[in-house]
């Protein structure tokens, strides 16, 4: 067998085995991935919401600058925790820095405007086709952006699994706030990107198979979650939830 043969048949017994080394970091990617894209879906649905019912001087600025954030690299946003959390920065009293907490803002920073620009684009959407005859009931904006949120749940659902995706698959600011201490903040990205500098291929394959297959599950998952709506998911509801309000 070849070196390449060899190090695939050893990953895959790393993985099977349930290798200590292995899973610890598998298990402390996902508490920081899930941990930070919890925070940002409540505050960005919230906000999507609201900039997707809203008019205000200046919007369009937002909306520009809100999609730009789309493709904002990680390591910026590395870089930009960096010197918040440094010891001389605005945060340091907090003592985050090379921490858990650090990588979950990184992650948080990364994720808020996937799931900011997604809810506003879908709830807009529904807002184009029935917003003059909410209105009409009495519903301000507040309410409708959140009633309009709540009908369109499957769709934020699958918001929501993109964005623990985008998280748990970045490397830089992680690396950068997270300082890839072993038994702390080594998470899958940065301990494959460790372990193939060190020639640890096994190890660095086993954890790639372990984030392939979340990858995986993730994308069956939105797919699941789309089918399974267009066959069964009523539709919006949000009329005649106001109508029950107002009688």
């Amino acid at each position: 067998m070849n070196t390449f043969t060899d190090s695939v048949l050893t990953a895959l017994n790393l993985v099977t085995s349930f290798d200590p080394a292995l899973w610890v970091v598998v298990t402390r990617s996902l508490a920081v991935s899930a941990t930070a894209c919890l925070l940002a879906y409540g505050v960005g649905v919230v906000l999507g919401a609201w900039l997707a019912v809203s008019q205000f001087r200046g919007r369009g600025a937002v909306l520009v600058g809100l999609n730009t954030l789309l493709a904002l690299p990680s390591v910026v946003v590395g870089l930009v925790v960096y010197l918040l959390l440094s010891r001389t920065g605005p945060l340091g009293f907090l003592g985050w820095m090379f921490s858990f907490k650090a990588m979950v803002l990184a992650q948080f920073i990364l994720v808020v405007p996937v799931v900011t620009a997604l809810t506003r684009q879908v709830v807009e959407d529904v807002e184009r086709q029935h917003g003059e005859q909410w209105a009409s009931l009495g519903a301000g904006p507040w309410m409708r952006g959140l009633l309009l949120a709540w009908d369109e749940r499957l769709a934020l659902l699958m918001i929501g699994v993109t964005a623990f995706g985008r998280a748990i698959s970045e490397v830089g600011a992680v690396m950068i706030v997270g300082g890839n201490i072993d038994g702390f903040t080594r998470v899958m990205t940065t301990a494959i990107a460790l372990e193939t500098s060190k020639g640890d291929l096994p190890l660095a394959l086993g954890l790639g198979m372990v984030l392939l297959a979340v990858v995986l599950l993730l994308n069956a998952l939105v797919a699941g979650l789309r089918q399974w709506g267009e066959r069964r998911y009523a539709g919006p509801k949000t009329v005649q939830a106001l109508e029950g309000l107002r009688s």
